[in-house]
């Protein structure tokens, strides 16, 4: 008898990618994963998959969710074979006020991996949350999987997630490879 992720998070010592979906809901913490959970311990990337409509991963519109952090980072190496494979590739940056994180030179280290990108810069509209932004982009430019960087830090009685993790841990239409 173990949690589902403590359990996961052990046995990932030799995969490249954990691969879940979202599971039923089970309130039984020894019969359901906490994806949040999994994405901190593993030490491995973990590719969330939708609920319904996952038929196949063709990864073709990845959209990569940029914060300069150590999580982003990791991300990005994380996922350079699948960006390699995609066939468009957008780092996205919400700015929520002037300063600029240089994504420029994000886009030339994949540059350099022979993976073109294209820099987006987004500026939330009134009573937009980050995540709504970023959301609303996906949603916009038929993205169909979005990188990001697992913030958060380990369960004391709650989680502390970015708004942004928070947001791509729940339900979404698409896949996220998230990684800490």
């Amino acid at each position: 008898m173990d949690f589902l992720s403590d359990y996961i998070a052990r046995e990932a010592r030799t995969a490249d990618l954990l691969v879940i979906g979202r599971g039923s809901g089970n309130s039984d913490p020894f019969r359901s994963l906490d994806p949040g959970d999994l994405v901190l311990k593993a030490g491995r990337p973990v590719l969330l998959v939708p609920k319904e409509g996952a038929a196949s991963f063709p990864a073709k519109r990845v959209a990569i969710a940029w914060k300069d952090t150590r999580e982003a980072r990791r991300a990005i190496a994380d996922a350079l074979p699948l960006l390699e494979m995609a066939e468009s590739v957008t780092i996205v940056e919400v700015c929520t006020d002037d300063f600029s994180t240089k994504i420029e030179d994000v886009s030339s280290f994949l540059g350099r991996h022979r993976i073109q990108v294209k820099c987006q810069r987004l500026q939330p509209v009134r009573d937009t949350s980050t995540a709504q932004c970023l959301l609303q982009f996906v949603q916009t430019q038929n993205i169909d999987l979005i990188v990001a960087g697992g913030y958060g830090h380990s369960r004391l009685g709650e989680w502390i997630f970015g708004g942004v993790t928070r947001a791509l841990l729940r339900d979404n239409p698409i896949c996220r490879l998230l990684s800490h």
